[in-house]
This record gives structure tokens, C-alpha cells and sequence, in this order.
């Protein structure tokens, strides 16, 4: 995904490329764009840029800030409005047991939980809207949001910049060829890390889609009793004592 983004804005003008990349920053949430792509690849890559002189960390950094405290304060309007309908969207449907895993962090941590999911991917989509829709006080919520865009911004805005330059570094002392091959293998590591989370999400998503029918076919039998006569239950309870006899 990296190389595809960087494939993307390789030739347009630095305004358009800062303004992509803040879009899908603010997108992740606001928009629930997080889904298909996270935020997260949009300023790697624009901190490699950086590191190539093509963006200025001075502009980059405050606007993929902004973006990300605005896109999230959008989400937690979003969810703060349409609160238990948002969660039969069938985008919250297909990830429920991110949704569920999301509203015990907000149950445990309370506003830090807003911090923490920033730093996880689908987390980082559901959280805001999540916040909104259990009524987090908004000014506790922009606390977090806030100390949360930043470090989140800073620490892989940082991670391009120094990875580009360490790429740059390699290639002028072990030459091109080598560096582009160290490159692939650090873009297969990271296919095959986001392959396997990817999976483990799906796993987790199936398990709590089997505990839920458990419980449902649990409630339906307890209700089928609850809705017996109760003479009937009383003939049962006689039937067993006499056999028990």
C-alpha cells in the first residue's frame, strides 16, 4: 500500500500532496475511510517526502494535526447525533467485534481510551463516533483526541522522515541496487504483517459473531421456558418426582 500511495502523488504539486494527505488523514474517522485505508500509510509517506526535500515538516506536521483532531471531532458529532443507529450501518455490522472491543476500552478507560485507539487501525476509525454515540463529555474527548493526534502524527511522520533517510543513506554507500532490494524486503515484511493482523481480526470478528448466536439460542430457550403455562411446568416438575420415584 506504501508503494501504491507513493506511486500516487510521485509528480503532483506539494500543495495538492499536503491537501491529500491531510484529506485522508481527516477522512479515517469523519468518514470512516479508515476501513480501506488507514490514515497511518498517508503520513509515512509524506514523511519520506520530507526526507526528500520534497515537503517541509513545518507545514506537514500542524496539518496532518489539524486533520486528525478536526476529522475525529467530526466522528464523535456523527456518533453523538445518530448514536444506536449508527450501529446497524453496515460497515459497523461487518466489524463488530471491533465495535465491541472499542466499547469495553471506552467502559475501562473511560476518555484515555480515545488516546489508545488512536494507535490501532480499525480502533482509530470506530473510537470518535463510539465516544459520541456513549455521550463522553466532548471537552474530555478533545483532551484526548488532541494529546493523541499529535503523538500519533509525530511518531510515524517521524518514523517516514528517518526511514527515508536511512534508504538514502544505504544507497549512497552500498549502492542503488542493494538498497532498493533491502526496500522489498521491508515492503514484504510489512505486506505480511498487515496479511496476518489483518486475519487475526477477521478470526476475532468470527469468534464474536459464533458467541453472540450462542447467547441469542441461550435467551431463546430461556424465554421459550419463561413463556410456558404454568400448570404445564408444574406437570413437568410432578412428572420428574414421580419417575424419580
Amino acid at each position: 500500500m506504501l508503494q501504491h500511495f507513493n506511486a500516487l502523488v510521485d509528480g503532483l504539486p506539494p500543495l495538492l500532496v499536503y491537501l491529500l494527505i491531510a484529506g485522508l488523514v481527516f477522512a479515517e474517522a469523519a468518514l470512516f475511510f479508515g476501513f480501506v485505508f488507514p490514515g497511518e500509510t498517508a503520513i509515512v509517506v509524506g514523511g519520506v517526502l520530507a526526507s526528500q526535500g520534497r515537503l517541509s515538516l513545518v507545514v506537514l506536521l500542524p496539518m496532518a494535526i489539524g486533520a486528525a483532531i478536526v476529522g475525529d471531532s467530526v466522528g464523535y458529532e456523527i456518533g453523538h447525533r445518530y448514536g444506536a443507529r449508527l450501529l446497524d450501518t453496515r460497515a459497523m455490522r461487518r466489524h463488530r467485534a471491533a465495535v465491541r472491543r472499542a466499547q469495553n476500552l471506552i467502559r475501562r478507560r473511560g476518555a484515555s481510551a480515545v488516546f489508545i485507539g488512536r494507535f490501532t487501525a480499525l480502533l482509530r476509525a470506530l473510537m470518535p463516533a463510539l465516544a459520541g454515540s456513549a455521550r463522553m463529555p466532548y471537552s474530555r474527548f478533545l483532551v484526548f483526541n488532541a494529546l493523541g493526534g499529535i503523538c500519533w502524527v509525530v511518531v510515524f511522520t517521524f518514523g517516514g522522515f528517518f526511514a527515508g533517510a536511512a534508504f538514502e543513506h544505504v544507497a549512497k554507500l552500498a549502492g542503488r541496487g542493494l538498497s532498493i532490494g533491502l526496500a522489498a524486503v521491508a515492503l514484504v515484511a510489512l505486506a505480511v504483517w498487515a496479511w496476518r493482523r489483518h486475519r487475526s481480526e477477521a478470526r476475532a470478528e468470527k469468534e464474536a459473531e459464533a458467541e453472540e448466536e450462542t447467547e441469542a439460542e441461550g435467551e431463546a430457550q430461556e424465554a421459550e421456558v419463561g413463556d410456558r403455562p404454568e400448570g404445564a411446568a408444574r406437570d413437568g416438575a410432578s412428572d420428574g418426582s414421580r419417575y424419580g420415584r
